[in-house]
């Protein structure tokens, strides 16, 4: 279905337009030889997008979430790979962008501003077996030291690592006198201590190259702890600067991978001289409205978040369960859509040399990723109830990230 769209966002679409032949050229390649797409960053550098949720005043282009959205869906049309390891970057841009707006915290803006000049390229490593991914306790340690914390742990799905100069992290202090807490660290991935391991081959979603990160006994200053929580609580600041960021910005990915579906599916059906055939019909109608559904979702969960009510009038319980709802809606839709889609496709979904084949593949990633269907239920579930799942961290003043590293894209 033809999108309405206003001229602002067929402005930044226009931009993510620039790289989609190229992605869409490199997507195989990449998929197949298990490789971070090095490449594809070059032109998203090129095409102003590595600055596109950074304000406008500190040299970026001022997208806000909604726009974040179409940009991302429409990328993840071409190579989803590249989008999700994109949105690890852009979205923690467009969280402190929103915060720098309202605090006009100078740390913020120094970071902001780095990203402003392609400086700085950004990636979220929070990710552990066994824990919830809600930022409520981890297994990596933090152990107090002259001037800052050593660092020891593993961390898995490391997206982005590849290219970023600046990780977002988090581990768990035992506190003497304020017992465990859950601090969230900035961390620069080139200090002494910290390793990647090659661990990345899976069924889809290779090109994120989202392999271990080992840290043993990598410091982190003080300043460099953003945010601490103390350890099985809810936080605000984490819903209000993370989740509500992040859960979106996987639903627009993984909606744009069954979006590009779609069209590569309609193209054979027009080759074939299908459009008549009223199965054909059915099943296009069918995918067309599970796509507006996330889009809808989508554009929701932004203007709330943007307006601020979704902190302002929910509890952090309850806007978690926004954010599971969101996420997974879209998710579960984009899934649905790529079995949907088999109905027409038939047998050339099953072919490797075809592009449907590997978006079959990347959209189950979507599937298993923060906050997943059982966490994001149980959430949902409670909240409606009127039953809280975990306590609520007291409110403190808002942390805020050092200065980081020049970026890297090789």
């Amino acid at each position: 279905m033809r999108r309405c769209l206003d001229e602002r966002q067929q402005r930044f679409l226009a931009l993510a337009d620039k790289v989609l032949p190229a992605f869409t050229e490199r997507a195989a390649l990449h998929d197949r030889e298990n490789t971070f797409p090095f490449d594809n960053y070059g032109d998203l550098r090129d095409a102003g997008l590595l600055r596109l949720t950074v304000p406008e005043e500190l040299g970026g282009l001022g997208a806000g979430q909604e726009e974040m959205l179409l940009v991302l869906e429409r990328l993840a049309s071409a190579d989803g790979a590249t989008a999700l390891s994109y949105a690890m970057h852009v979205a923690p841009l467009g969280s402190w962008a929103l915060t720098w707006r309202r605090t006009g915290a100078p740390p913020l803006a120094q970071v902001l501003q780095l990203a402003g000049q392609d400086r700085l390229v950004l990636a979220a490593i929070a990710s552990e077996m066994g824990t919830s991914n809600l930022f409520v306790d981890a297994k990596t340690t933090a152990t107090r030291v002259e001037g800052g914390y050593r660092i020891t742990g593993r961390k898995n799905f490391g997206t982005n690592s590849a290219v970023a100069s600046m990780w977002a992290t988090t581990a768990r202090y035992d506190d003497p006198d304020n017992g465990p807490r859950l601090l969230i660290l900035l961390a620069d991935p080139s200090a002494p201590g910290v390793s990647i391991e090659q661990t990345w081959d899976t069924l889809g979603m290779r090109a994120t190259q989202s392999n271990d990160v080992v840290f043993d006994g990598m410091f982190v200053p003080e300043h460099g702890v953003v945010q601490s929580i103390p350890v099985g609580h809810f936080d605000a600041q984490v819903l209000e600067t993370i989740i509500c960021w992040t859960a979106p910005s996987f639903g627009a990915v993984y909606t744009g991978i069954a979006a590009g579906a779609l069209e590569w599916t309609l193209g054979q059906i027009r080759r074939k001289g299908l459009e008549n055939d009223p199965r054909i019909q059915d099943a296009v109608a069918d995918v067309e409205i599970m796509l507006e559904v996330n889009r809808s979702v989508l554009e929701r969960h932004a203007a709330e978040v943007s307006s601020h009510r979704l902190i302002d009038q929910l509890t952090v319980q309850e806007g978690l369960s926004r954010c599971a709802f969101v996420k997974n809606v879209c998710t579960n839709n984009a899934a649905a859509i790529m079995t949907r889609l088999l109905d027409v496709v038939g047998g050339a979904a099953y072919m490797r040399g075809q592009p449907f084949e590997r978006m079959w593949r990347d959209v189950q990633a979507g599937l298993v990723m923060p906050i997943n269907n059982r966490t994001g239920k149980e959430l949902i579930g409670a909240s409606s109830l009127g039953i809280a799942v975990a306590p609520v961290a007291a409110p403190q003043m808002p942390g805020t990230p050092p200065a980081g590293v020049e970026g890297r894209t090789r």
